[in-house]
This record gives structure tokens, sequence and C-alpha cells, in this order.
């Protein structure tokens, strides 16, 4: 027997085009998708389901520049109210766009991945940027983390709610529109990556 997530959405339909993603984007058909801090190891984050990853970022969104921002109080450590969240902004995905939004969600993480990024090499005492591949599990937490802060941006101190935010920073990044906060972080990243080279 095969379970659609929360009932509502069916995973078999959902189809990954970037190959590298395949086995880093966890869509098997759940009930709940609520992992309760079970999976560890070695590419544990690959094992969790992509929605819960996608609440889970709500909570810490994580450094935006040199600061680590917690940006608000309803969004703490309360998984329920952050799954809340995303089922809200699916739903207004799934308006606007005929179709499963679980798909457009995973349209999005593929559009707005970078592919190369920078690092700093310390060499003879002098520092310097080095351009490197992005490995497909990091690709996937850059793209999820983006896609959380353009939200916040786009609802913080507003009258937007988070979950229309996010709704359309995913459509934005599924439709490849360069408005979306996410896909201009992902061209800022390969651009000082060529840079670098």
């Amino acid at each position: 027997m095969k379970f659609k997530v929360f009932d509502i959405y069916d995973m078999d339909e959902v189809e990954v085009n970037d190959s590298a993603l395949v086995p880093y984007l966890n869509l098997e058909g759940k009930l709940i998708v609520k992992s309760q801090g079970k999976n560890s190891g070695k590419f544990s984050k690959a094992k969790v389901h992509i929605l819960e990853r996608l609440a889970t970022r709500i909570a810490v969104p994580g450094h935006v520049g040199k600061k680590h921002k917690r940006m608000t109080g309803w969004a703490c450590g309360k998984f329920s109210t952050n799954m809340k969240i995303v089922l809200k902004a699916l739903k207004i995905v799934e308006k606007r766009k005929e179709g499963n939004p679980v798909q457009i969600l995973v349209r999005a993480i593929e559009n707005c991945s970078p592919r190369d990024e920078t690092t700093t090499i310390e060499y003879g005492g002098a520092r310097y940027p080095q351009a490197v591949d992005v490995s497909p599990l990091r690709r996937i937490n850059l793209s999820v983390r983006w896609l959380i802060q353009g939200a916040y941006q786009k609802c913080f101190g507003k009258k937007k709610k988070m979950a229309e935010a996010l709704a359309e920073e995913i459509l934005l990044a599924a439709d490849n529109n360069m408005e979306g906060y996410a896909l201009q972080k992902k061209n800022e990243a390969e651009k000082q990556a060529d840079a670098a080279r």
C-alpha cells in the first residue's frame, strides 16, 4: 500500500530532472512527515523528507551575510506550526498553478541550486578565493535556505503572511524568474565562482 504525504499529495507523480540530486531528494510517500531526529550519521539529511527539511529550515533560516538571524518569534522551534506554513504555501501554489505543488517545489529547488561557489584558500600567508564544485547535498541545502530567506524578507514587518511569501518565492524559482531572491543568490554565487577561476 502506497501513502500520499498527509494523504493529500501523491509522491509517485513527482519527477526529479537533475540526476545529481535524485539520491539526495527524499520524496517517499509518508502519511506524517516527521523523522523525530532519528536520522543520524553520514548523509543523514538525504534521508529526511524534503517537506520536513523545508519546515525545519523555517525555524532557523540561517546566516544572512555575517549575522545569524532568528527572524521572528512565531516561527521558533514548533514543528507543527512550521509544517502548517509549508502546507498553506503548497495550497497557494496548487491554486495558482494546476498540478502537484511538490513537483513545483522540486523544480524550484533544481532551478535555484548553484553548481559552483567559492571557498577561501590560504597560501603563503595570503588568502584568495577559489572556485569549487558544490556537492548535491549542499546544493539542496543552499536552495532551501535561500527560498526561506527570500520568503522572510518579503513578509517580515509587512502585511504579507509567511505562507504567501513562501509560495511566491517557490513560484518565482520554479518559473526561473530573476525577481526571486533564491535565483539572485544562485546567480551571484556562480558569477563569483567564474571570477575566481
